[in-house]
């Protein structure tokens, strides 16, 4: 759900997005939610011990790298409405760093299906790929069209998702 709002952020942000562009963004998020789960399973399975002390770090980072992309974003909004100045549109970088800080919590699934065989656990991390591209993409689309009729404020709004994904990510994990 966490690429699925991003997802929605970035179509509002942009709503003339061609579909070709729609596809490589849910592509992406697919990607890296059908590996982090996998790399999660591969650490448990080989050099859990090692691992461990990096998994209470991942709300942190999530936290700052949404904000940091959720944070520009909204600077460029208003910085776009103050003084008329258009921004580029969602960067391959920018997408990465969405794609990896959204995914960051799919680790903990690695961890938890760290008894299934390898075969099993691709499986599971091919499903959760594959669900992840529909629902990006279905939150482009609707970020589009919610982009379209909120104009001017769909990077505002878009950046204040960002921020409260993280932080929804962060105060979360201490329960």
């Amino acid at each position: 759900m966490d690429a699925f709002s991003v997802s929605l952020a970035n179509g509002m942000n942009e709503p003339n997005m061609k579909k070709r562009k729609m596809y490589g963004i849910a592509g992406v998020f697919e990607l890296f939610q059908f590996a982090m789960p996998l790399f999660g399973w591969i650490c448990v399975s080989s050099i859990a011990h090692k691992f461990c002390t990096f998994k209470n770090f991942i709300p942190w980072i999530a936290f700052f790298l949404l904000s940091f992309i959720g944070g520009k974003m909204l600077y460029e909004s208003i910085v776009k409405k103050q003084t008329g100045q258009n921004f580029s549109s969602l960067s391959f970088g920018i997408l990465i760093v969405q794609g990896i800080a959204t995914s960051l919590d799919a680790l903990s699934v690695g961890f938890t299906i760290s008894n299934y065989s390898f075969k099993e656990a691709f499986l599971i991390c091919s499903l959760i790929g594959l669900i992840t591209f529909f629902i990006c993409f279905a939150g482009l689309a609707i970020g589009k069209k919610a982009g379209t009729k909120l104009a001017d404020k769909a990077g505002i709004f878009g950046g204040i998702i960002l921020i409260a994904i993280g932080l929804k990510i962060f105060i979360t994990s201490f329960f």
